[in-house]
């Protein structure tokens, strides 16, 4: 029987068709499992690895990238100054998520901030150059042109939730709509009755699906839905003190406010204690995203809990899908992959 060491049966290093043969699958699975691509079975990638030890095949990144016009690299692009990335746990959890996924790749990630027009330049210049093999673009807004341009230049490309209903690229988001229904639910069920509701930006389509869901729920429960307590808002904590602040002064009688984020909580509950109101006696305070700011808070704050770091994950899976066929969704011809998570309430003293 021959020797299964470092060499191949033409003497010099193992071939990728040699892992194919001993493993019994193509060339194309092994090199789906050698890149990481989450569209293999788990006995066939147990068997390639198998063959891949007992011949003891090194891949030759260089050599398959440009044999395959890869560049081993993906693109995390936030089209948001880097200030609000830094202040807003939600980003930093989607790049714990992408990032665990990612080390069990061979591939290399880029962190882009595009949050202005000579930035989103810069970055259409080096997307044209076909530098990266994939996108995950978070926080897009419905007037971003930048997953239209990741389309016409077809690279794959995965966004972290739906510009709009009819959204055509990969994506994934949180239950944004049950999400905005549980935390009016929640404080309905705490007796309040004029719940406000400060909203995340609202050419984001899931700040959109909260006030949905906030709607829904106030009007299933019998209530009208009160114009003036509904407060737009823009994710940032100076954004949900403004908003409070507005709120307070058109309806000094709210007992209830559901912030689209933990970081407009935060604002939110600065005013309300400027204004000499206490939570929950007074006004019941929810947010959005269960993050440490949350648990932090002084009274700790009621949230809706997104699983932020699977929905970095489930972006990545999605993305290294789209890079191992290689050929853009919609030449594919195959459905859109809209992948939704659940949300759940995570209740504390602040309600």
């Amino acid at each position: 029987m021959a020797s299964h060491g470092a060499r191949g049966r033409s003497g010099g290093r193992p071939t990728l068709e040699e892992v194919a043969a001993r493993a019994g699958v193509g060339r194309g699975t092994v090199s789906r499992v050698i890149n990481g691509s989450p569209r293999v079975s788990d006995a066939t990638r147990a068997a390639v690895e198998a063959a891949v030890a007992e011949l003891g095949y090194v891949p030759n990144t260089a050599a398959r990238a440009l044999a395959a016009n890869r560049t081993d690299a993906i693109a995390l692009v936030v089209p948001e100054p880097e200030t609000r990335f830094f202040a807003e746990p939600y980003f930093s959890d989607i790049l714990r998520g992408v990032g665990s996924e990612l080390s069990d790749t061979e591939m290399q990630l880029l962190l882009i901030f595009a949050g202005s027009d000579k930035e989103r330049r810069r970055l259409a210049q080096y997307l044209a150059a076909h530098r990266v093999d994939g996108v995950l673009l978070v926080s897009v807004h419905a007037d971003d042109p930048l997953p239209d341009l990741l389309a016409q230049l077809e690279i794959p490309a995965v966004i972290s939730g739906p510009r709009s209903a009819t959204e055509t690229l990969p994506s994934v988001d949180s239950d944004n709509y049950g999400g905005g229904r549980s935390a009016v639910e929640h404080l309905l069920a705490r007796g309040r009755r004029r719940i406000a509701h400060i909203t995340g930006r609202l050419d984001v389509y899931g700040a959109q699906r909260r006030v949905d869901g906030y709607r829904d729920a106030l009007r299933d429960a019998g209530y009208e839905v009160d114009e003036g307590l509904i407060e737009p808002g823009d994710f940032t904590e100076e954004g949900g003190h403004r908003a409070m602040t507005e709120l307070l002064a058109r309806t000094p009688s709210l007992d209830a406010v559901f912030a689209g984020s933990d970081v407009m909580a935060a604002g939110a509950r600065q005013a309300l204690r400027d204004a000499g109101r206490r939570i929950p006696e007074d006004v019941a305070l929810v947010g959005y995203d269960d993050s440490a700011i949350a648990r932090h808070m002084d009274p700790p704050l009621t949230s809706v809990r997104q699983p932020i770091e699977e929905m970095g994950r489930r972006m990545l899976d999605l993305l290294l899908t789209e890079i191992a066929d290689r050929r853009p969704a919609v030449s594919r011809g195959l459905e859109r992959r809209q992948v939704v998570l659940a949300t759940e309430l995570a209740a504390r003293a602040s309600s």
